[in-house]
């Protein structure tokens, strides 16, 4: 589906200054490499516009945040830490200089992508930098500090929106956007996740379905390790677009950590960039059909810096801008020397991964006997009859 309307991606350079060090996994050369690449392949011309990442305040941080959290992430940025009481310090949250103003730049960035859906500035709007769904209120968790898709969903919430749905598609759970807004019916949490037996952070299971009063508004899909493209793509089709279509958003907020790829070296999922961009394409349409085409879409996890993460968002940034690459484009010979240059690895040398994308369809029947398709009649069974749907295909 074409973008029918005008799309914006909030990103300035300085975003990359949330670096938790040389050693860590998520290494903002990632984004860099990103939107280079974007910028190679025109991506980036035409009707995705650039627009500028404002800082959040700390009351806006502080609509989510407790007080306390956020003035222990400025003492660590100025003094260095550690504070583990609140998360920080950790391995996965390593103190460094000027940690408050980091964060809060990924904040405010998306921030200002909600701010653009919502004011109908753009149909659709991104942060690649953000999608940090793992901070919770009172502490950082999972190389996130700063809970910025929970905090531009409250800023949507407090301006009236009175439905938004919010799916991940990160190889792990969504633990803090769902606990955030556990007890609220106005926001629907999807997560399709690794399941938690196997992967940080051990939540995310199907019986998980929201506090009371908001019963059926969290949804979780716990899938097995090995789960590849048609696994994938199988799981996300039964559960997702039917929910959605019954929930009607007013806004889709989507978050694509890239670490559900066979390359990562974090998880144990088996997906291609093919069939992650075969999701991208799948979400917007939904967004289109279900949302009047009103769309934040995030970044979040992806630990293979160089062959994933680069080409499995500029194709999410293309589709945003509603000129899909063909997966079978060759990366640009320019882009390639870059990436020697600055991460002395190989670049791939296509948008592909050469794998097909498709998948057997929940209607035409499922195998109890299959670990992936027990998991999604088991979301099916927990969810769907709380929204007045049918769980059997």
């Amino acid at each position: 589906m074409e973008c029918l309307g005008p799309a914006s991606v909030i990103f300035e350079p300085t975003l990359t200054e949330y670096d938790f060090g040389p050693q860590h996994p998520m290494s903002p050369v990632r984004v860099d490499l990103t939107m280079r690449l974007a910028a190679d392949l025109g991506v980036l011309d035409g009707r995705l516009r650039t627009v500028s990442a404002p800082m959040a305040s700390s009351d806006q941080i502080a609509t989510v945040h407790d007080a306390a959290l956020i003035e222990a992430v400025e003492r660590c940025g100025r003094n260095g830490g550690p504070e583990e009481l609140f998360g920080l310090g950790s391995d996965d949250n390593p103190v460094f200089p000027g940690m408050h103003e980091a964060a809060a730049h990924v904040v405010g960035a998306s921030l200002e992508a909600f701010r653009q859906v919502w004011s109908g500035e753009s149909l659709h709007a991104a942060n690649i930098t953000g999608g940090l769904h793992h901070a919770m209120p009172d502490r950082a968790s999972g190389f996130c500090v700063y809970n910025d898709i929970a905090i531009g969903i409250q800023s949507l919430l407090d301006q009236g929106a009175q439905r938004v749905a919010y799916v991940d598609v990160d190889v792990h759970h969504g633990d803090g956007v769902e606990q955030i807004f556990w007890d609220d019916p106005r926001v629907l949490t999807i997560s399709l996740h690794e399941t938690g037996l196997m992967l940080f952070p051990g939540t995310g299971f199907a019986a998980d379905t929201g506090g009371e009063g908001a019963e059926g508004t969290a949804v979780n899909i716990a899938l097995p390790p090995g789960t590849s493209d048609r696994g994938w793509l199988r799981a996300f089709h039964a559960v997702v677009p039917p929910l959605l279509r019954e929930f009607a958003p007013e806004v889709l907020v989507t978050q694509h950590g890239c670490d559900s790829h066979a390359s990562d070296p974090l998880a144990h999922l088996m997906l291609s960039v093919d069939g992650q961009r075969a999701t991208y394409q799948a979400l917007h349409e939904l967004a289109h059909e279900t949302a009047g085409g009103r769309w934040v879409a995030t970044g979040g996890g992806g630990y293979a810096l160089v062959e994933v993460v680069p080409r499995a968002w500029t194709h999410l940034l293309a589709i945003l801008g509603g000129s899909p690459l063909n997966p079978g484009l060759a990366t640009p010979e320019a882009w390639r020397a870059y990436v020697a240059e600055r991460s002395r690895t190989p670049a791939p040398v296509a948008m592909t991964d050469g794998r097909p994308v498709a998948y057997d369809d929940w209607t035409q029947g499922y195998d109890p006997d299959a670990w992936l398709d027990r998991s999604v009649a088991e979301t099916r069974a927990a969810v769907f009859p709380l929204h007045g749907l049918d769980p059997m295909p």
